[in-house]
């Protein structure tokens, strides 16, 4: 009796390690970066060819903004510049001429000045070609002073183009990021601005499992670390994969309602990510378990 008794406890405390064993060490739900895109600029939306679960890469163009008042104002600045480069061509000629003119007139200065010199010229003489070749410097000045306005008239107009330039980039809107479309916010035709979101786009290669554990579990879990995670399979049996610790909180916090712990009477737990690739059957919201001293195997 003694012996078959010692048999049944024994086998009794076997399954009861074994039991504890496939327990998991944290539970939680998969996740993922989110970005949400809206409009820079106001306008009627005339391209938008997305639809849910579409997949863009970086720098896809997303969607177009009504850009016909943009490309008006581009134009109308643009003759603006034109108008005020050919002014500002007929003021660098007007300054030739005036500079040609002085220089015939530093001739003639020159000669009645020596002929005065001689006495074969008059002092009026001389003061009436003075008096003419002070006249034509200034006029020269004159118009290199209009040259200048003109310079800061056409700076004025270039940073008015930059700025429509600019603008009629932000109509057609582009992703930063690759991602799948989430969600769509508005349809072609509607009128958007720069608060109101277009379109939520996540990338679902990768997901993050986010679980909570207490407090005497931080000192088996550590960045990087290979971790098994488990879903469900069917109602019977999970599927298991491979995840690595990807971030650990370094506050702790209340106990989400939704989430369960290891140990019922936890209050403050720690929330982890645990990274895992995405084969196509994980979805953002899927319950997930973690086991973190039984890595998956490599092979």
């Amino acid at each position: 009796m003694e012996t078959k008794y010692s048999l049944a406890l024994g086998l009794t405390l076997l399954f009861s390690c074994n039991g504890n064993d496939d327990k998991s060490d944290a539970f939680g739900n998969f996740e993922t970066e989110e970005t949400i895109i809206s409009s820079e600029t106001t306008g009627k939306l005339i391209h938008f060819p997305l639809e849910l679960g579409d997949q863009v890469l970086a720098g896809d163009l997303l969607a177009v903004v009504d850009t016909n008042q943009l490309s008006l104002q581009i134009k109308q600045l643009e003759a603006e510049k034109q108008a005020v480069a050919t002014k500002r061509v007929n003021i660098g000629s007007q300054a030739d001429v005036l500079k040609e003119q002085i220089a015939n007139l530093k001739i003639t200065q020159d000669r009645i000045a020596r002929m005065f010199a001689d006495k074969a010229a008059t002092e009026q003489q001389l003061d009436d070609v003075n008096g003419q070749m002070r006249v034509l410097e200034k006029q020269l000045k004159s118009t290199d002073t209009q040259y200048v306005s003109v310079n800061s008239e056409l700076d004025v107009i270039d940073a008015r183009l930059d700025l429509a330039m600019d603008n009629l980039k932000k109509c057609f809107i582009r992703t930063a990021t690759p991602g799948m479309v989430l969600e769509k916010y508005v349809e072609p035709g509607e009128v958007v601005s720069p608060i109101k979101a277009i379109v939520k786009l996540g990338d679902l290669s990768e997901l993050d499992l986010r679980v909570y554990v207490s407090g005497a579990q931080l000192s088996e879990i550590k960045l990087r670390q290979e971790v098994e995670v488990l879903v469900d399979q069917d109602e019977d049996n999970n599927r298991s994969l491979k995840g690595e610790i990807s971030w650990i909180s370094s506050k702790a916090e209340f106990t989400p309602k939704i989430i369960q712990t290891k140990e019922e009477r936890v209050k403050l737990v720690y929330a982890v990510k645990v990274k895992v690739k995405n084969d196509g059957s994980l979805k953002i919201g899927m319950p997930g378990e973690v086991k973190f001293k039984e890595v998956v195997s490599n092979k």
